[in-house]
């Protein structure tokens, strides 16, 4: 079975499930290149979601990316350009 893109979509239902949504924040509008510590997400929350993207669309984010993608956008590009586990090679 192919894996499908994680979209934004994917990405603000996750984010709500891990951590919730602060009040002011509108997670339906323009954020993908709003930081996620202006949308209320600190570096906890991100790791608690990047862990439920690698269990619901089978790949494997490395700390340092998940770190790194300081807006969905990023962190959009890091789990869709990840490789799946299964086709990594030893």
């Amino acid at each position: 079975m192919a894996a499908r893109d994680l979209t934004i979509d994917d990405l603000t239902r996750i984010l709500r499930e891990c951590a919730g949504e602060d009040e002011g924040v509108d997670l339906d509008g323009d954020i993908l290149d709003t930081l996620f510590a202006d949308l209320g997400y600190d570096s906890l929350a991100l790791l608690e979601a990047s862990s439920r993207i690698e269990r619901e669309f089978g790949v494997k984010l490395s700390d340092d990316a998940v770190s790194e993608a300081e807006t969905p956008r990023l962190l959009l590009a890091a789990a869709n350009g990840a490789v799946p586990p299964a086709a990594q090679v030893a």
